[in-house]
């Protein structure tokens, strides 16, 4: 980290980091405080999670703009500029496009914009947690926490964006066998995804355990039309909050220690490249 930096060192970036973010931010705040309920009215499907699901968006959004003030720092332009870079700007205008298609009811090129997501954050969530591992108390709460939530709510959304644009509508037609099996494997996928995140790296990572067990009690409180769901739902969400807690205990007990996870040492989630 260098010693001495001026505020206006990569100022474009950062000016447009800024920019970014509050269309951003205005995108989803449109999207909920708008005059139509957006992600009330959206396409039921047999994934759909209660509304209250989607104000994970507000804790991401209020996070990230710890990062736009932080990166104005030198340890935040370390890891905001010279690390994240560019792919910020393309992650929020990728999200935008996204947020804007889904909440226009095209839910097919809103589920191809939310692989792209996906795949944006995925790309800025290795590169944070394998070059620039956490050195402050601002690095964890701006930069690790936000995307880790960002991750495990993308693939929330994806699945979420898929059984809207694939499945069929709760409201019209009931849950066949099909249904229920393809809405079993999704929820096994978020539980085993939340597993991952416990035993990614020595501490694990709570933020993304965190966004996914948030999302499956949503899930379990929204769908009552179908027992094996709504059950099921349940039963993995109390799975998934146990990897919370594991990730939650590990965390202490490695700081407690004095324990610092190495950059060798971090296994990233995703396979889709190096930086």
């Amino acid at each position: 980290m260098p010693s001495e930096t001026s505020w206006t060192d990569g100022i474009l970036l950062k000016v447009t980091n800024v920019i970014v973010y509050f269309m951003l931010l205005g995108s989803n705040i449109y999207s909920v405080a708008g005059p139509e309920d957006v992600f009330g009215r959206g396409r039921e499907s047999y994934f759909t999670p209660a509304p209250w699901a989607f104000g994970i968006w507000s804790l991401i959004h209020l996070l990230l703009l710890g990062m736009i003030i932080y990166q104005f720092t030198a340890g935040g332009k370390s890891v905001v500029v010279d690390g994240i870079s560019w792919r910020f700007p393309l992650l929020a205008v990728l999200n935008t496009i996204y947020v804007n298609l889904w909440a226009h009811g095209h839910y097919i090129p809103a589920f191809v914009f939310a692989l792209f997501v996906s795949s944006a954050v995925s790309h800025i969530y290795y590169v944070v947690k394998k070059y620039h591992r956490s050195e402050s108390f601002s690095d964890e709460m701006f930069v690790h926490l936000p995307f880790g939530l960002y991750h495990g709510w993308t693939t929330v959304l994806v699945l979420l964006t898929a059984f809207e644009a694939f499945g069929v509508n709760a409201q019209v037609t009931r849950a066949g066998v099909f249904t229920k099996i393809f809405v079993f494997l999704a929820l096994l996928f978020l539980e085993s995804t939340s597993a991952a995140y416990a035993f990614g790296t020595k501490e694990g990572d709570i933020a993304g355990s965190i966004a996914i067990t948030w999302a499956l009690f949503a899930i379990f409180q929204h769908q009552t039309s179908s027992g094996f769901i709504h059950w099921s739902s349940f039963a993995f969400a109390l799975l998934s909050l146990f990897w919370v807690v594991k990730s939650a205990y590990t965390t202490f007990v490695v700081r407690r220690q004095g324990g610092i996870v190495l950059d060798e040492e971090r296994a990233p989630l995703v396979a889709d490249g190096s930086d």
